[in-house]
């Protein structure tokens, strides 16, 4: 960020560009490997449809809960890291 007029520079905001899509990226490929390990069991064992339901909502919700934890960890970190890190 530039110390004089307090507007960030071009490389600051491509910086922040790149950590949002890869937050949101890494938070979908969590969230869907969480989906799958709940699931999936359903879809391995050919459970009742009263278990299948469970399972998927309760995927639904743990995926859900990763993905914003992901999120809102990366970009925290983000946030957080030094503003002259040698570069």
């Amino acid at each position: 960020m530039d110390q004089h007029t307090g507007r960030r520079t071009q490389a600051d905001r491509d910086a922040i560009t790149v950590e949002i899509g890869y937050a949101f990226v890494s938070a979908c490929f969590a969230a869907a490997l969480v989906f799958c390990a709940v699931y999936g069991p359903a879809l391995a064992f050919g459970l009742s449809p009263a278990v299948e339901g469970v399972l998927a909502v309760a995927g639904g919700l743990l995926a859900a809960v990763v993905f914003i934890l992901r999120v809102i960890h990366l970009l925290w970190r983000f946030a957080r890291r030094p503003e002259n890190d040698g570069r």
